[in-house]
C-alpha cells in the first residue's frame, strides 16, 4: 500500500497540481480515480467519508484527509521537503501567488474549460466575460515572469505548481498561450523538470467515454 493516496480525476487541474507535485518529488502515491462527471463527489458516502466539500483533491496520508489543492501543497512541502520555501518572506510570496491562483486564475480558467470543453456551451456572454477575467490573470502572471524562471525565487516553489494546473490544456480552454510568451517559456521550464508528466498521462480517467 502506499504511502499517500490521492483521489482524483484526469480532468482535474487541481488534482494536478497535487498528482504532479507527488511525481516530481518521487513520492510513494497512488491515485484514487473519482467518477466525478457521474456525481461521486456528490453522494452522501463521499461527503460523509471522504470530503463534507464534496470536491476533489482529496489526500489521504498517515490518517489525515486534506482537501483543498492550496493546503495539501503546504502539507507535503512539510512532509516531503521539496518545492517549498528558504524563508517566511518566501513562504508568504509563495502564500501570496497560490491565492492569487485559486481566486483569479483558476477559477476563471477552469469554469471556462468545463464549459467549452466538457459541456459544449458554445459561446456565451458567460464564457466570453470568463475569457475576459482568465485573460487578465495570465497577463498579470505574464508580467511577472518576465526575467525571472519561476515565479518565487531561483528553483519551482508550489506557487508554480499551483499555477500551472489548468495551463496544460491551452487548446481545451480556447485560449492561445502565445500571446503571453513569458508564462509559455515558464511552462516549458515546468515540462523539462525530471519526472514531468501531462494530466492524462498522471491521473486515471481520460478519455471521457462519448455522451
Amino acid at each position: 500500500m502506499s504511502e499517500y493516496t490521492l483521489h482524483c480525476f484526469a480532468q482535474s487541474g487541481n488534482a494536478y497540481k497535487v498528482a504532479l507535485m507527488l511525481e516530481l518529488s518521487g513520492a510513494d502515491w497512488t491515485p484514487q480515480w473519482v467518477d466525478f462527471f457521474n456525481g461521486a463527489t456528490r453522494t452522501p458516502e463521499f461527503r460523509a467519508d471522504v470530503n463534507e466539500m464534496g470536491e476533489i483533491p482529496v489526500l489521504d496520508h498517515a490518517g489525515r484527509k486534506l482537501s483543498q489543492s492550496g493546503v495539501i501543497l503546504d502539507y507535503l512541502v512539510e512532509r516531503l521537503g521539496t518545492f517549498g520555501w528558504t524563508n517566511d518572506d518566501d513562504r508568504r510570496e509563495i502564500l501570496r501567488w497560490v491565492l492569487f491562483d485559486n481566486h483569479k486564475l483558476t477559477s476563471y480558467i477552469a469554469t471556462l474549460r468545463f464549459l467549452r470543453f466538457i459541456m459544449k456551451s458554445g459561446e456565451t456572454e458567460v464564457t466570453k466575460w470568463l475569457e475576459g477575467r482568465a485573460r487578465a490573470a495570465l497577463a498579470v502572471l505574464d508580467a511577472h515572469l518576465d526575467g525571472r524562471s519561476f515565479v518565487v525565487g531561483e528553483t519551482p516553489t508550489i506557487a508554480d505548481l499551483s499555477l500551472c494546473g489548468y495551463l496544460f490544456w491551452p487548446d481545451e480552454i480556447g485560449i492561445e498561450l502565445n500571446r503571453y510568451p513569458h508564462i509559455v517559456r515558464w511552462l516549458d521550464r515546468l515540462k523539462a523538470l525530471p519526472g514531468w508528466r501531462h494530466p492524462y498521462d498522471l491521473m486515471p480517467g481520460h478519455p471521457l467515454p462519448a455522451a
